[in-house]
């Protein structure tokens, strides 16, 4: 597939998860969603799944295969992703993260996945004993994200004639 018709598939899906979520939690509060970044996680959990969660993943995000999705989505977070603050345009910012207890290890190829593909930090935790410390580790990792997005954001309206 590509590319073109890689960002009409995954701007189907958006669009089908923006539904949804609008015609069952719409009404009740306010609401703000990354229809990307809930592609991204899914992207990569079928790029760590097998069997039947992989085909079902791989089935709602209208992918053939994980290494299809994982080239979109690598080709997506260097493109969109790119700071062109430079030359005056947005900088955006999404946080992705794998955390894997301490005890266990990731498969290589999983990893490099997660590296390359999907651009992700990859941390292993002691879930067993030290959950609280992850706990701050992933108000901070929201903290920044918060932070980055609020500069990017006033930074572009500075240039911005009034």
């Amino acid at each position: 597939m590509d590319l073109r018709e890689s960002i009409r598939v995954q701007t189907d899906v958006a669009f089908s998860l923006g539904k949804h979520v609008l015609s069952t939690e719409s009404n009740k509060a306010n609401l703000v969603f990354s229809p990307v970044s809930i592609q991204v996680v899914l992207g990569l959990i079928a790029a760590g799944s097998k069997g039947a969660t992989r085909d079902q993943l791989l089935s709602f995000l209208k992918s053939k295969s994980s290494e299809q999705l994982g080239s979109f989505f690598s080709e997506l977070v260097s493109v969109v992703f790119a700071d062109g603050s430079a030359s005056g345009g947005p900088r955006l910012a999404m946080a992705n993260g794998v955390w894997v207890d301490k005890s266990l290890s990731l498969k290589p190829t999983f990893k490099q996945v997660v590296d390359n593909s999907y651009k992700a930090a990859t941390s292993a935790v002691d879930f067993q004993t030290k959950i609280s410390n992850l706990l701050v580790h992933l108000d901070l990792v929201w903290l920044l994200f918060f932070l980055t997005y609020t500069v990017a954001v006033a930074g572009n309206r500075l240039h911005d004639p009034i």
